[in-house]
């Protein structure tokens, strides 16, 4: 299990950053998995009314989730310097208050959830015919929220002493685990809509249970009592320093992606489930620079507590190549196979499966050739946040969540519908600029003060 630990200010950056993030990759590839076949057998299973449902759901479910990695991967910033530093009693701290910070972030997201959940899908103008199902989605799901927080809490924790492969593992046995579920659940009990959130929780909770084992396996990790305790409060401050940016980050920008839904649900039924559709698929265009970014911030946060920040420079140099290359092979694969991959959730009367069809491969196309854009906006999010800054990002998703909110307004009212699609597109490039120019104020700022305390 040692041997999972790695320690990333040593060696070729390029080969780190792919080696580590690989794993990661196919471990996101496997979580995609079960987001797609849930998807598939809701919208197969169920009909193009439980897609919709499950669509309308989306951003709310997102939101919740965006907070609670928001924190963990905050968390994890600090965790990152601390073993690359190599202040091990540091980081044994870390982890014990980080934890003691997130059983109560994710009591308080519960409760929050469960109140709001009604007033705020009525809010965004979902349709009367699915909203019960939506509901009862979310409301299972938002019961789920301490589950969500471990696995996160867990995985960053992993993350951080670069071991990119227990979480690999822990996915792929909640993949297997949520398909297996998915398939009993909703096509055996018919439990409908309900068993797919169902099999979720349970899938993630299985992942928590293999992380927090393997963990505990770890003699860098041995925690004693007072690892938990807050006598110190700056140690929390600063966690939470670093987390709550990222989590309202996270919040800001899914509050823009409520109200592309709230558009979105004005244009009926049909046009929900193409737009949820290629959402579903949305994950697995991302999949890889999500890998990157967790990477990055690992990279950039051991090498930043080493001290070597030309090593950041160069790290950065080659993911955005290789994050390139990578976006390039994904868009292809999308614009020749998309209607293929997207005829597998779709389902109803021969004109229903067409239009639909048609909605979500436009839209999927649209992002497909924009892809390039957000993966440089993983790369260069990340290697910030792992130097430590995490209000940097929390301006660009302002930015994101701007530019969002008004292409998604006032672009269908000058082309139509169609519009909407380019909301997500005109949001990663928003962030994208802040956060290229971000990125280079920020290293040249570290490598004066590592200058300075040199002397």
């Amino acid at each position: 299990m040692a041997a999972r630990i790695r320690n990333m200010t040593e060696g070729k950056p390029a080969s780190l950053i792919f080696t580590f993030a690989l794993p990661l990759m196919v471990g996101n590839v496997f979580q995609q998995l079960y987001t797609v076949v849930d998807t598939m057998v809701v919208g197969k299973a169920l009909g193009v009314g439980a897609l919709a449902a499950l669509g309308a759901a989306d951003w709310l479910n997102w939101m919740m989730l965006g907070i609670i990695q928001g924190f963990t991967q905050g968390f994890g910033i600090l965790m990152a310097q601390e073993f690359g530093a190599g202040r091990y009693d540091n980081l044994r701290k870390s982890v014990g208050n980080s934890t003691v910070l997130a059983l109560v972030s994710a009591l308080a997201l519960l409760i929050t959830g469960q109140l709001l959940a009604h007033p705020v899908l009525s809010l965004l103008n979902t349709p009367p015919k699915i909203l019960p199902d939506t509901l009862l989605y979310l409301r299972i799901m938002y019961l789920g929220v301490p589950i969500v927080m471990a696995y996160n809490l867990l995985a960053s924790i992993l993350r951080s002493l670069g071991d990119g492969k227990t979480p690999l593992h822990a996915m792929i046995v909640a993949a297997i685990t949520n398909i297996a579920l998915d398939l009993l659940f909703v096509l055996v009990f018919r439990f409908e809509i309900a068993g797919a959130a169902i099999a979720t929780l349970i899938a993630q909770l299985i992942s928590s249970l293999f992380c927090l084992y393997h963990i505990r396996k770890l003699e860098l990790l041995r925690l004693t009592p007072s690892d938990f305790k807050m006598t110190d409060r700056r140690l929390p401050l600063r966690l939470l320093m670093l987390g709550s940016p990222m989590a309202f980050q996270n919040a800001i920008i899914s509050v823009g992606g409520m109200i592309v839904q709230f558009v979105v649900n004005g244009f009926g039924v049909i046009f929900i489930a193409g737009f949820t559709a290629t959402n579903k698929l949305y994950g697995v265009l991302e999949v890889a620079a999500t890998s990157y970014g967790y990477s990055m911030v690992t990279y950039a946060g051991q090498n930043l507590g080493a001290g070597k920040t030309d090593r950041i420079r160069k790290g950065v140099k080659s993911a955005v190549f290789i994050a390139l290359l990578t976006s390039l092979v994904i868009a292809l694969m999308m614009l020749f196979a998309g209607k293929i991959i997207l005829g597998w959730f779709i389902s109803g009367t021969q004109e229903e499966f067409t239009q639909t069809l048609n909605i979500a491969y436009y839209y999927l196309a649209i992002m497909s050739v924009c892809l390039p854009i957000l993966y440089i906006l993983h790369i260069t999010r990340s290697a910030i946040q792992g130097m430590g800054n995490t209000v940097l990002p929390l301006v660009s998703g302002i930015a994101e969540f701007i530019m969002r909110a008004l292409t998604a307004i006032l672009l269908p009212m000058l082309i139509g519908e169609n519009g909407i699609f380019y909301a997500e597109i005109m949001a990663w490039t928003g962030a994208t600029v802040i956060l290229v120019i971000s990125y280079f104020a920020v290293i040249r700022k570290m490598e004066r003060l590592l200058r300075g305390a040199a002397l």
